[in-house]
Formats: structure tokens, C-alpha cells, sequence
């Protein structure tokens, strides 16, 4: 009777026992039975996260306009800046729609025989949801594109409109599979190379990755590939694979897909700027075409004994009752398409004077080709800038010939993220422009030709404006207004709201010019820049020609000149026919390469054909 109760107290115990142990057991049971089953995913929702990691874009939350000062000389006078939003970098995931069924839906539904689906009732918030998460996405991958477009545009410029017109779409699909492999055995050899028992997976990685960087070094294209490369890739793809299966450490395999990220946009932004580079390079140098036309016809204007064609039109130069256009030029067939386009359009031809401000490299090749060519019983004046200034303001110490300067600024609307960033290019007169008054002393009004215009209707109509006090007849471009570019403007008083003006075609009050004595006013402002080289000057043509003809600007109808020609793909045929001249302003124009194919030839039909120079020295723009 007394071993009972020793008895009775052992069964308590050993049911206590078993519920600790149970109570260990199950949660462990169960943890190992979630990790078995869903280990997959994990791996790769981690791994598509990685590939959605890009370098963070500071998005300006500025509408002012970035200008580069000037296009030509590559200087940034007002560097773009840049407000962080606090963005990672890392593109929003795509919400994910929970599959698992709800509470209420476990219940079992009494369904009509003929029905196999659930009602429309429960479908329709399903699909709904998805429908709307779709569009999130779109709108979220458009905004980042349009935010790459913006980037690239505001550092390399016109570069990214070029070359994605000139895009090649790539074709050769085996060898990008090899640096796809290439790139993911890359990512998980440093940590397949650690595990232990793993050397053989390790070796057979190393031999793959190896052999595929010999074929690519040897192969560009799949043409060049060699018979075996099917095989090559097989091997790659189970080597792949073996290493997905084997646990690694998440950790590294993530930091060795960012390096390599990283050393390929490194690689790829280096060609870019290399590319870029080489684009502008072509786009600000002369052909040596062109360069051989100008000097050949150097070389024979001093061949030729007595060929001068200023002789019998000296009268009409200084006489105020002719038309005179003013054109500052250093390229020969510029300057002829755009008299030969005004002569051709013009219903009274006699009656025009053309005078064309050069340089002294070109100076004789620009007399001798206009001597040969007759436009219409046009005058045409040849004048030598530098020596002309020399001769009539001799303590000028600026004598160098500026052709028209070109900026190029970039329009951000950030509230419409949809909306693609757009480039312009303004032009606007360079220093030499504010000495014209001084060269024509006895002339009244001019009109000012940038030399990459073409004229497409008579321009008669512009000689009888009444621009009243005003003293500047330009186009506006309201896409920039004065306001906006402050920082660059100084302390001197302007009215913010006014728009700025665009070179091309001008018309030049030059009584009222002298009467409002804008180059008085130019220089005044031109000893308050800092000057410290070629380049600052330039960029200082920017806020000079703004400031110099602050309420002294007559807008012309914006149907007169159409600009653009020289950077914009979007123009179309009908509306460049329905303008009265046409502007290739940007840094393809139609004389070089890079100028836009479908707009050349509004410019080859002006163009001076069967010339021996031309033919002797390959000039076919």
C-alpha cells in the first residue's frame, strides 16, 4: 500500500514530459516544413529585387531652364541643381496581390450547375486590383525613363537624340546569352568558391567562366562563334543551376551582382561620354572637305589676275534705298545657300545687297567664289571683319569674328513626370553683332541672316514693318523667360516675365540702335563680365544680348522662321514647307554628317551643283 502512491505521482510527470517535448518539436516541425517549401521563392524575390537596382537620380524639383554656355565651347555656366528626394535609387516594387483565399472563402459556395467560376461579383475587385496595378507600373517605368531621358539630355545634350535615332538594335542573341551567363557565374563564384565539399562545382565554374571569356574576346558577333558554342552554353546553363541549388550566403552573392552593376554602367557611361565626346568633335569641326574647298579657292583667287565682282556693284552699298542683308559667316557654301535661297524667293532680286562679314582665313576664298557665281544681279559685298574693325575702331581690342552663339537649354516640367524634357537651342547675336551700326555707318536698316537659314518666301514684307521706337525685329521664344535665368542676368533691371528672342532672321532699326546707343550699353556691360579665356567670353554673349535689347525687341510673327532643324526628329514635311524660312540651329547641320537626313534636302535644293572645286575635292553634303 505504500508503493501506490509513488505510482500515481510518476504518470503526471511523464505527461508533463511529453507535452514540453511535443511542444518543441512542432513549432520546429513546422518551421522546417515552410523553409522547405518556399526556399525557391526567397531566392528569387531577392534575386529580381538586385536587378531593379539603379544609380539614384536626384530629381530637380525646378521648372527654370538649365543653359550651357555656349554650345560651341562646351562651358556650363549654370550648373543644373539638384534637390534630393531622399530616393534610394532603388525602383518601387510592384505591389503584390495576395493569392493566399480569405476566411470567408473557405466556406464551401452552393453554385448553380452550369456556373464553373465564382460569380462576376467576387471577380470583378480582382481584377480590378490587378488592372490598377498594372498601370502603376506603367506609370512608374515612364517616369523613370523619362527621368534617364532628362539625365542624358542634361549632360551630354543633343548626343542622346542622335544616338537614339541611330540606335542599332542588337541581333547577335547568342552572344548576349554568353554575357548574361557570364554575368550570373560571375555573381555566385566568389561564394560557390568558399562552401566546403564544393571544389569540383568550384573548378567546373572557373573552367566555364574562362572559356566563355575566351570566346567573347574572340567573337563579337555570332557569326564569328565557334561550332561548339551550343555545347559551351549547356554546360553553362547546369553549372548555373549546381550553384543556384547549393546555399550560399545571400549576403555576398548580392554584393557581387552590385560591383559588377557597377563596373558595367562604370564602362558603359565611359563610352557614352567617349561617344559624346567624338559627336561634338564632328559636329564644331569643319570637314577637311571643306576645308580643302575653302583653300583651293584661296589658292586661286590669288592665280587670277583681275576678278573682283565689287567693282560694278560699289554704288549700291552704301546707298540706304536697296535691301540689305547682313550675313557673318565662315563657311562658303553656308553663306551661298542662304543668298542663293533669298535671291531665288525674292520677286525684285535686283534690288538686294548682300554683304557677308568673314574672317581673314576666308576672306579671299569668299570673294573668289562669289566673283564666279552670279545671284541674280544681287550686289554681294565680301567684307573682311577683323581688318574692317581694325580700320574703324581701332582701340577695340575684340577683332576676332564671333559667329552667331547657340545655348542649349533644357525645359523640365517635374508636375507632369510624363512628359518628356525638352531641348531647345537659342541663338543669339555674338559680340561682332553689336558692331554692325559702326561697319554700315550710312545705312538705315538691315536684316541680319544667320548663315544656316534657308529662305523659302520673299521677305519684302519685312522692310515695310513699323516697328516704332523698337529696336531689334526677332521671334520670341517665350519657352525661356528672363525671369528663370536670373543667376546669369546680374543686378541690372529687366522685366521677368519677358520672353527671350531667338537669332535667324533680324530685322535691324540701326537710326534706332544709335538713337538708344545699344553698343554704348553693350560695352558698358561688357566690362562688368569676368573674362578669364576664350570660353567665358562666349558663354558672356548669353546675358549680354538679352540685357542689351531689354525693351527694345519687336516680336515677329512666329510663322516666319520655323528653328530646330538641327536637333528636332519631330518636325514634319508640312509644317517645314508652311514656314517662310527654315533654321538649322543645334549641332547637326546640313552640311555636315550628323545633319538629319529627312531635313537636308530644304537645304541641298538652295546648293550651288557641277563646281570643279567641289568635285576635286569630294564636296557632296
Amino acid at each position: 500500500m505504500k508503493a501506490t502512491p509513488p505510482q500515481r505521482r510518476r504518470g503526471p510527470r511523464v505527461a508533463v514530459l511529453a507535452l514540453v517535448l511535443c511542444s518543441l518539436l512542432v513549432p520546429l516541425a513546422i518551421l522546417f516544413d515552410h523553409a522547405s517549401s518556399s526556399g525557391d521563392d526567397v531566392t528569387t524575390d531577392e534575386r529580381r529585387r538586385q536587378e531593379v537596382v539603379l544609380p539614384s537620380i536626384d530629381r530637380v524639383v525646378r521648372r527654370d531652364p538649365v543653359i550651357r554656355l555656349p554650345v560651341g565651347g562646351g562651358v556650363r555656366q549654370d550648373a543644373p541643381k539638384k534637390i534630393s528626394n531622399g530616393s534610394s535609387g532603388v525602383l518601387p516594387q510592384p505591389k503584390q496581390i495576395d493569392r493566399r483565399p480569405s476566411p470567408s472563402s473557405t466556406k464551401p459556395k452552393v453554385l448553380p450547375v452550369p456556373r464553373t467560376e465564382p460569380p462576376k461579383a467576387v471577380m470583378e475587385p480582382n481584377r480590378q486590383e490587378v488592372a490598377n496595378d498594372r498601370k502603376r507600373r506603367d506609370r512608374g517605368a515612364k517616369a523613370d525613363e523619362v527621368e534617364n531621358a532628362k539625365a542624358c539630355q542634361l549632360e551630354f545634350g543633343s548626343y542622346c537624340l542622335w544616338s537614339t535615332e541611330h540606335k542599332v538594335m542588337m541581333k547577335d542573341s547568342i552572344v548576349k546569352k554568353l554575357k548574361d551567363q557570364l554575368f550570373v557565374a560571375r555573381s555566385y563564384y566568389p561564394s560557390i568558391a568558399k562552401l566546403e565539399g564544393q571544389e569540383a562545382l568550384s573548378q567546373e565554374m572557373k573552367q566555364n567562366i574562362q572559356d566563355h571569356e575566351r570566346i567573347l574576346s574572340a567573337s563579337a558577333v555570332d557569326a564569328d562563334l565557334p561550332s561548339f558554342i551550343n555545347k559551351r552554353i549547356l554546360e553553362m546553363e547546369h553549372t548555373i543551376a549546381r550553384a543556384k541549388s547549393c546555399t550560399v550566403d545571400c549576403h555576398n552573392v548580392d554584393k557581387k551582382l552590385l560591383q559588377i552593376l557597377d563596373m558595367t554602367e562604370d564602362e558603359a557611361h565611359f563610352h557614352m561620354k567617349q561617344s559624346a565626346f567624338l559627336y561634338n568633335l564632328g559636329a564644331q569641326t569643319l570637314p577637311k572637305t571643306h576645308h580643302c574647298f575653302s583653300m583651293r579657292l584661296t589658292l586661286e583667287y590669288f592665280k587670277s589676275s583681275s576678278l573682283n565682282s565689287d567693282v560694278s556693284s560699289a554704288h549700291k552699298f552704301n546707298t540706304p534705298n536697296h535691301k540689305h542683308y547682313v550675313i557673318l559667316s565662315k563657311n562658303v557654301l553656308a553663306a551661298s545657300v542662304v543668298i542663293n535661297s533669298t535671291v531665288i524667293n525674292s520677286k525684285d532680286p535686283g534690288n538686294n545687297v548682300f554683304h557677308i562679314l568673314t574672317d581673314a582665313q576666308n576672306f579671299y576664298g569668299m570673294k573668289y567664289w562669289f566673283a564666279r557665281n552670279s545671284y541674280k544681279k544681287s550686289a554681294l559685298h565680301v567684307i573682311n571683319y577683323e581688318e574692317t574693325i581694325l580700320e574703324k575702331l581701332p582701340k577695340h581690342s575684340m577683332r576676332e569674328m564671333y559667329l552667331p552663339e547657340e545655348f542649349r537649354v533644357l525645359i523640365r516640367d517635374t508636375e507632369q513626370l510624363t512628359e518628356k524634357a525638352r531641348m531647345e537651342y537659342l541663338s543669339l547675336f555674338s559680340h561682332s553683332h553689336f558692331f554692325i551700326p559702326e561697319i554700315f555707318k550710312d545705312l538705315k536698316k538691315v536684316i541680319v541672316l544667320d548663315d544656316d537659314v534657308v529662305i523659302q518666301r520673299d521677305l519684302s514684307f519685312l522692310w515695310n514693318l513699323n516697328m516704332g521706337d523698337k529696336v531689334n525685329g526677332a521671334v520670341q521664344f517665350c519657352g525661356v523667360r528672363l525671369g528663370q535665368v536670373r543667376n546669369l542676368l546680374g543686378k541690372t533691371k529687366y522685366d521677368p516675365k519677358s520672353c527671350a528672342w531667338m537669332s535667324g532672321v533680324n530685322v535691324i532699326n540701326l537710326e534706332k540702335w544709335r538713337k538708344h546707343k545699344v553698343t554704348e550699353n553693350y560695352l558698358q556691360l561688357l566690362k562688368q563680365v569676368k573674362r578669364t579665356d576664350e570660353a567665358s567670353l562666349r558663354a558672356a554673349a548669353f546675358p549680354l544680348s538679352l540685357l542689351s535689347f531689354r525693351h527694345l525687341i519687336y516680336p515677329l510673327d512666329v510663322n516666319l522662321t520655323l528653328s530646330g532643324l538641327g536637333y528636332d526628329y519631330g518636325i514634319e514635311q508640312e509644317v517645314a514647307w508652311s514656314y517662310a524660312s527654315l533654321h538649322y540651329n543645334g549641332n547637326m547641320k546640313p552640311w555636315l554628317e550628323l545633319g538629319i537626313p529627312d531635313y537636308r534636302k530644304y537645304w541641298r535644293r538652295y546648293l550651288t551643283r557641277e563646281d570643279q572645286f567641289m568635285d576635286e575635292c569630294n564636296v557632296n553634303p
